[in-house]
Formats: structure tokens, sequence, C-alpha cells
């Protein structure tokens, strides 16, 4: 592939940032994190937390002490990057709406 660079004020500038790009987590993970998701659900159900809000809360800060540490649900949570919990998360939801169209 071949990219047109060009030059604006001196600065070179590639037109690659025109074209979409590809994002992909390895396949052998997808079980390990919703096995992580789930379990880190549980933990927080079991402690009286509301799950959703509470994981909402470290994707988006970071912040791991929104997840609770009853059955090492903080450091499980943190074994995944949060993109890829995201992501999980995303693509399930994803799936589960378009098995309701079928």
């Amino acid at each position: 592939m071949q990219y047109d660079i060009n030059t604006i004020g001196g600065v070179f500038v590639s037109n690659k940032f025109n074209e979409t790009m590809k994002f992909e987590t390895p396949k052998d993970k997808d079980n390990e994190v919703r096995e992580i998701i789930l379990a880190v659900f549980d933990a927080l159900e079991e402690k009286g937390y509301n799950p959703i809000n509470q994981i909402i809360g470290y994707i988006l800060s970071g912040d791991p002490t929104y997840i609770t540490s009853h059955n090492d649900a903080r450091s499980l949570i943190r074994k995944i990057e949060r993109d890829e919990l995201l992501e999980e998360i995303l693509g399930c939801y994803l799936e589960n709406e378009r098995e309701k169209d079928i």
C-alpha cells in the first residue's frame, strides 16, 4: 500500500490518517475477559453494590476502588485492560440485540 505524503507548512502529513484503522484483540482472551466480568459482577452484587454503576465508574475513571476487593474482584479486573473490558461488554450487548431481531 502506498501512502501519499504532502508537505503543509514544512511539516510532512500522511494521508494514511484518512483510512480506517482496524482494532482486534486476540480471540483466546475473549473467554478470560468474559469470566472476569462475570466474577466481578457477582462479587459487586454480593456486597450490595449496583454492579453496572460500579463497572462504569471503573471504565470511565480507571480507578480500581470502584471494584470491591471481595472474592479478589479488584485484582481480577486489573488483569484486563479497560478497552478489552469495554469491547467484551459492547460485543455481548450487540450480539444480544441482533438475536432479538431474528
